[in-house]
């Protein structure tokens, strides 16, 4: 974005228990915000205490009921509606969240392969089953070499992932890392919040303990009554909970998502232009940071009356 005009929007992005939606909402306090969330997770309803949605007001939350199979195409055109439609009434947009590719589908136009034919998934999910990682594997490497030099054998979900996607004549390693370019759909500040370690690891366990404390029990048995998407079935925590006594669960709920913040560190890393601000401090002084930067590429609002 380099000579580009100021931010018309803000994105903040992190890992899981970085303080994203304090953030978020401290803006909010500040500003005239409409907030957009880019959380893979909070767009199901029925799970807020597990997936850790905001009490406030925030678009592309709880959208779509535990039955419904997400997609990042799907997602793309809502959040670029939110998005448009908070900037034609004068708000700041602020797209804050966890899924990178989420992020990165609010704030650009993906180049995303069709949908796949209905049974494709299925049909290669027996194959891989059937004939075993080494051969699937090859049978990748025999449609889409390139594929099949970034995706190890025993990954089951990325092999059928890139059999259906050669399937559909497109690859999971395109030609161009479009997915990382500068560019926007409109002049965009991304912040990424950087908290040490030991920090990030005693807030994971503080908030998954809070989980149990605010009966995410009782919401998972609910959650389980009703139809489940693939993609609902995919939410951190919910198999540990649904299936461990509680001691367990909480454990192996904090395992997974130390190992999930790790991996979001690692996509903070990788996105362009990033503005890094220290997060282990009050939610509030990490957005008025935030909005000194915005604030210097003259296009964030001054701060509300009052």
């Amino acid at each position: 974005m380099s000579g580009a005009p100021g931010p018309l929007v803000l994105a903040v992005f992190g890992p899981t228990a970085s303080g994203k939606t304090a953030v978020a909402e401290a803006l909010a306090d500040r500003i005239p915000v409409e907030m957009v969330s880019a959380d893979a997770l909070q767009v199901y309803r029925g799970l807020p205490i597990l997936t850790n949605q905001s009490e406030r007001p925030a678009r592309l939350v709880a959208i779509w009921p535990l039955g419904h199979e997400a997609s990042v195409a799907e997602y793309e055109r809502r959040a670029h509606a939110a998005i448009d439609e908070a900037l034609a009434a004068g708000r700041t947009p602020v797209v804050v969240g966890g899924t990178g590719l989420y992020l990165r589908a609010a704030l650009t136009d993906l180049e995303l392969p069709p949908p796949p034919v209905p049974g494709t998934r299925e049909r290669l999910e027996a194959l891989y089953d059937r004939v075993g990682p080494d051969a699937a594997h090859a049978e990748l490497a025999d449609r889409d070499p390139a594929a099949a030099a970034v995706v190890h054998p025993n990954d089951r979900r990325r092999v059928v992932r890139a059999l259906e996607l050669a399937e559909a004549g497109a690859s999971l390693a395109p030609a161009s890392d479009r997915l990382w370019s500068h560019d926007t759909r409109h002049p965009t500040l991304v912040v990424g919040l950087d908290v040490p370690p030991p920090e990030l690891e005693r807030r994971i366990a503080a908030r998954t303990a809070a989980m149990f404390e605010r009966g995410v029990e009782e919401e998972v048995a609910r959650a389980l009554a009703g139809p489940l998407s693939r993609t609902a079935r995919a939410v951190l925590g919910l198999e540990e909970v649904s299936t461990l006594p509680r001691e367990e669960a909480e454990a192996a709920i904090v395992v997974r998502t130390r190992r999930y913040a790790a991996y979001q560190r690692k996509w903070m890393r990788r996105i362009p232009g990033l503005v890094t601000v220290r997060a282990d401090r009050p939610a509030d002084e990490v957005a008025n940071e935030i909005l000194e930067v915005a604030r210097a590429r003259e296009r964030v609002p001054a701060r509300r009356a009052g």
